[in-house]
């Protein structure tokens, strides 16, 4: 079966998480991505967080599936006359180097542009044009700038990051859309073009709904926050609201059997209000279907630690998914908090090819995620991450057509392979 990016040449310039993100999706949708990496090092990632002696680490086998790794020195004369093939050669090139390196190893988009007119040239950076456009981000940072931490966690606490990347990853996700279009784009005009993808625009993107919260403030208090229900007033920015719903539907995560000794014994409940009558048969309380503090929704606001209350009591007699399945057989929106030993642990998630088990040469079977974007007529197939320069001779003669003297020379250059240690 055909892939969805067959036929397309990525030269892969980004490390640790956000670029990696990006081209291993373009990667599983069948892109060629030629993984450019410094010899002797590569990506830092091969050795962060190491857990197995001698092998690459987890957070560098898990974001580059799929991929050819070329160890090339960029600094060399004879490995910028590679970089020159490989930018005639390939279709995108994507980076998220600090900002301006490209242009300091002589690569600017002009000069890239120049060499290849239909190349799209993909960055992330930390910010957009600004007062910040110079400054490094990583994952902490650029939820705190998007608006992520300001409205994460409980309103008398610190503001928090989340576990989930949305920084790195999330940006990586963005910037994979914008090569897509820029892609169908070039197909009508023949052109390529810059796409970049900012840190802080992308959080702040995945934080719409509270950008949504903020200018609500100014016509009156968010109901279906926590604290109103308490009479505790609002201020002037978006507060941070616990494990409220940010959908208008109240909803809280609450204590299910096992909750002494079992840190994810707890499920995710929302009183929807189609469905109200329902929870108060379910919970035992049939009485509020008729009870005039109960019955509306506008109603029940002031009363939800008390809902929840009784809610709770309900739950903690249920493990999180007896909880499920009895909510699940009424339509009562619910969902238990799965740890990451269930989630890897589960069948169905291996079953469709969302955790895939990947056989590595020097660490052996890992887990990982797979493709999360399914497509009918394009299946995705994970392979395992390249060892460091692993493809490098294959692919100057197969790919950019160099002969075996060719690289030999570039080898003899010093362009491929460490350079000596001075003594």
């Amino acid at each position: 079966m055909s892939k969805a990016l067959d036929g397309i040449k990525v030269l892969d310039f980004t490390h640790v998480q956000s670029g990696p993100t990006c081209t291993q999706l373009l990667a599983w949708f069948g892109a060629d991505v030629l993984k450019v990496e410094r010899p002797g090092v590569g990506d830092i990632t091969r050795g962060q967080l190491q857990d197995v002696k001698g092998a690459d680490s987890l957070y560098f086998t898990m974001l580059n599936h799929n991929k050819r790794s070329i160890t090339l020195d960029t600094k060399n004369a004879k490995g910028k006359e590679v970089l020159t093939r490989l930018i005639q050669t390939c279709d995108i090139l994507v980076e998220n180097f600090g900002p301006g390196v490209l242009d300091r190893m002589g690569f600017s988009w002009e000069k890239i542009h120049a060499i290849n007119p239909k190349m799209i040239v993909a960055s992330i950076k930390g910010f957009g044009p600004g007062p910040y456009e110079d400054c490094k981000v990583y994952e902490n940072v650029a939820q705190c700038t998007g608006g992520a931490a300001s409205t994460t966690g409980f309103r008398d606490g610190l503001p928090l990051v989340t576990g989930a990347q949305i920084g790195d990853s999330g940006t990586g996700l963005h910037l994979a859309i914008g090569i897509l279009a820029a892609l169908n784009q070039r197909n009508a005009t023949g052109k390529g073009q810059r796409v970049t993808a900012a840190m802080q625009d992308g959080v702040l993107n995945l934080c719409r709904v509270k950008l949504r919260d903020q200018q609500r403030l100014a016509h009156g208090p968010m109901t279906e926050y926590s604290q109103y229900g308490e009479g505790v007033p609002f201020g002037d920015a978006v507060p941070r609201a616990g494990n409220d719903s940010g959908g208008g539907q109240p909803g809280r995560i609450l204590k299910c059997k096992g909750w002494e000794t079992d840190p994810n014994a707890y499920i995710y409940f929302i009183t929807q209000a189609p469905v109200w009558e329902k929870i108060c048969d379910v919970i035992g309380a049939p009485e509020w279907k008729t009870d005039p503090d109960f019955a509306k929704p506008v109603a029940r606001l002031p009363r939800l630690n008390q809902i929840f209350g009784r809610i709770e009591d309900w739950t903690m007699t249920k493990t999180k998914f007896e909880a499920m399945n009895e909510l699940n057989a009424h339509d009562i929106p619910c969902g238990p908090i799965l740890s990451m030993k269930e989630l890897a642990e589960d069948q169905s998630l291996r079953d469709t090819g969302t955790i895939v088990e990947v056989d590595h040469p020097k660490r052996g079977k890992y887990l990982s995620v797979g493709n999360p974007i399914k497509l009918s007529d394009s299946k995705t197939e994970v392979t395992r991450s390249p060892l460091l320069g692993e493809h490098t001779e294959e692919i100057l003669s197969a790919v950019l057509g160099f002969s075996a003297a060719e690289i030999a020379a570039i080898r003899e250059a010093g362009a491929l392979d460490p350079a000596p240690k001075r003594a």
